[in-house]
């Protein structure tokens, strides 16, 4: 008999908790897993939460499809790439017309879009939903971007609606386009993600360096910058993680940490799509590098031999100006990333909603902060696709960039490495010149005998007369 409301396969701890949360918000959850333990696993913590009632336990595949509704939706929280194509044929034999397989792993987009349009003829329909918020959000209310068939989205509306985070009663759940659209955002996202991340460790790395802090007294100063304008989830657990203590040792765990950060591959996905877009995301693809080279610990190491440790005299930049050269790198990264989003939503005809993009980070997600409610209605507005040129930010932008120069100029001499919030300045630096230096490129490329160029007034296309005993 099919009595539950939405089925779930793969109980790891993202997909246990997004059934939780599911059968905790009166919903009743099929779940599955390829190991009956896990499943026993997860029985006993939804009988420990008193949600076993709304959790239906299924060790047989074919019999875990029929105990969901028809239209089924069945989410899939398997790991990314040939895994989730294995599961897809798996679970095909038993699906019917109208039926829907709702993957919410972190998919590359255009492997979403391949499986779209695989299932498509089939009648089968396929959402690729981006769920951000880590563990505690798959538990509590994620920020979830749906891409994918519409029609089938209708039919999980009203369940991944629920079991979204919510800002002052809205969902944080939206459907955004076909095909890779939802994965998409979501890869977009976790690029801003480890922009965001990165400036927060390059403003440490001046805190603990440069003015002599402890990470005690650099835990406080970030719990108060929660309070004002950097408002955010990623400030507030920074808190935290300097303040944490290690119990073997009694000393602060961020000092026993190793210095290697890893990446799951949504970074360089972000980086790539921008790149092949022509949308410059300097901040991104900084963060990226960053990331790579700090996992080249041993070199480091080498390299410190060779070259000396860095000579690193106090630093005369104040806790204020670090305060404001994080928030206007933090706009600078956000406006880039919705510069990448709105360039892929003209290339692959999504008419992805920006305002409605903003409003779902709002809560949930890992890069919820206070401005996302001023982005969404920037957006609402239809102000502009560049955050930079938005009058709200305008002026945040003005009284923050004296402040991200000076810590960029302080951070060259003293020898503190700051590849994200230098990559930022540069940016804007760039984007709001009217006259660049582009004009010297073009007129090396056209000596190279393959590109014209343009002269203001006179046309395009044209070639310069180049020296004949000049050349190769």
């Amino acid at each position: 008999m099919s009595t539950a409301d939405i089925g779930l396969i793969g109980l790891a701890v993202m997909g246990s908790n997004l059934a939780l949360n599911i059968a905790e918000k009166g919903y009743t959850v099929a779940v599955h897993n390829r190991s009956a333990g896990r499943i026993d696993e997860h029985m006993a913590d939804a009988k420990a939460q008193g949600l076993d009632g709304n959790t239906i336990p299924k060790y047989d595949l074919a019999e875990f499809v029929r105990t969901v509704k028809a239209p089924r939706s069945i989410i899939i929280m398997v790991k990314a790439g040939k895994p989730v194509d294995d599961m897809i044929e798996q679970l095909l034999p038993h699906l019917e017309a109208g039926d829907a397989i709702i993957e919410c792993g972190n998919s590359l987009f255009t492997d979403t879009q391949r499986r779209f349009d695989y299932l498509k003829p089939k009648n089968i329909g396929y959402l690729g939903v981006g769920v951000s918020g880590g563990e505690e959000g798959a538990r509590h209310g994620p920020s979830i971007m749906v891409g994918g068939s519409k029609e089938q989205w209708h039919n999980a509306e009203a369940v991944l609606t629920a079991i979204a985070a919510k800002f002052n009663g809205e969902s944080c759940c939206a459907y955004l386009g076909e095909g890779g659209a939802g994965h998409f955002v979501k890869t977009i996202h976790n690029g801003i993600e480890y922009g965001d991340m990165q400036m927060i460790a390059e403003v440490y790395g001046v805190m603990r360096d440069g003015l002599g802090m402890s990470p005690k007294e650099c835990a406080d100063v970030f719990k108060e910058w929660n309070k004002g304008p950097l408002n955010s989830y990623l400030i507030e657990i920074t808190g935290h993680v300097l303040d944490a203590v290690d119990d073997q040792t009694g000393k602060p765990l961020v000092e026993l940490i190793l210095d290697k950060a890893g990446q799951k591959g949504t970074g360089v996905w972000s980086a790539i799509a921008a790149q092949q877009m022509g949308v410059p995301a300097t901040a991104i693809e900084g963060a990226v590098a960053a990331r790579s080279i700090s996992s080249r610990k041993s070199e480091r190491v080498a390299a410190e031999g060779i070259y000396g440790k860095p000579n690193r005299a106090k630093t005369e930049v104040t806790l204020a100006d670090l305060e404001k050269a994080l928030l206007a790198g933090k706009i600078v990264s956000y406006a880039q990333g919705f510069a990448v989003i709105a360039k892929a939503s003209e290339e692959n005809g999504w008419a992805l909603p920006l305002a409605t993009i903003a409003k779902i980070w709002r809560a949930g997600c890992i890069i919820r902060s206070r401005f996302l409610d001023q982005m969404a209605s920037a957006y609402d507005k239809g102000e502009a696709v560049n955050l930079l040129v938005v009058p709200d930010f305008v002026e945040i932008m003005k009284d923050s960039h004296p402040s991200l120069r000076k810590v960029v100029a302080a951070a060259a001499v003293g020898e503190f490495p700051m590849i994200c919030l230098s990559a930022a300045l540069s940016y804007f630096d760039s984007y709001r010149q009217a006259q660049g230096t582009a004009n010297l490129i073009q007129g090396q490329r056209d000596f190279f005998g393959a590109h014209g160029f343009e002269i203001e007034g006179r046309g395009t296309d044209l070639h310069g007369d180049w020296p004949s005993t000049l050349g190769n």
